[in-house]
């Protein structure tokens, strides 16, 4: 296996020292799932060395992340959730459902009693988040920066527990296991029982689904939701 250098607070030191204050780090998980909400986590990092395997989630099994998320929760100076759920992807598109849960993470980092970050990691090319944050993008943030990394963990495991507390009310389409993406499970119970209201009816997986095209909902205007198969 190819060995991978840890997340370091290089980036974030950077803009410290060029005047900012609290740097977060901003990471989603959940944009390409048929079902389910889409969650940001925004995250400061502690100031003391951070738990042991921290990196990117998607390098991590489940296990490993769950137990390295405990130590997060320590660690980091403090954390805060926003998200979207199916119904509101649906009405206003993916890229506004990702600002709008990205600054209900922003804003909730005010209650956890950290100022509001002058600031803003965020892991790819394109800022989804906006005004009034000032936001720096980076490819590969959440494999380079402690602050990206954590809030990667951090979004991981809150989506995941949720999706298993749905499977629980929705047995049969795997979300404990396939946590909403389009596992040959999740894919049969479409075709055997439709969509749940916790599905994004409005994306084009729904076409190859004719015997329930009826839930279908409509598309935002252009300009919001890009179509993800």
């Amino acid at each position: 296996m190819t060995e991978w250098q840890p997340p370091t607070r290089e980036l974030e030191d950077s803009l410290v020292a060029g005047g900012a204050g609290p740097v977060a780090g901003i990471d989603e998980v959940g944009r390409g799932a048929w079902a389910g909400p889409v969650v940001v986590c925004a995250a400061v990092p502690g100031e003391t060395a951070p738990p042991e395997g921290l990196t990117d989630s998607k390098r991590l099994s489940r296990r490993r992340r769950q137990d390295v998320a405990v130590h997060l929760r320590s660690w980091v100076r403090c954390y805060a959730f926003g998200q979207a759920e199916a119904e509101e992807i649906d009405a206003v598109g993916m890229t506004e459902a990702l600002r709008r849960s990205a600054h209900r993470a922003l804003d909730g980092l005010s209650a956890q009693g950290c100022p509001p970050p002058e600031a803003v990691l965020l892991d790819g090319r394109h800022d989804f988040i906006g005004p009034p944050w000032p936001v720096h993008t980076r490819v590969g943030a959440d494999l380079e920066c402690l602050s990206v990394a954590a809030a990667s963990i951090l979004a991981k495991c809150h989506r995941d527990a949720q999706m298993t507390e749905l499977d629980q009310h929705y047995p049969g389409y795997g979300f404990a296991s396939g946590v909403g993406y389009p596992s040959p499970v999740h894919r049969q119970a479409l075709t055997d029982w439709g969509p749940t209201d916790q599905h994004r009816r409005s994306w084009a997986y729904m076409d190859a689904l004719p015997q329930w095209r009826h839930l279908r909902r409509p598309r935002p205007a252009p300009g919001g939701q890009t179509t993800l198969l």
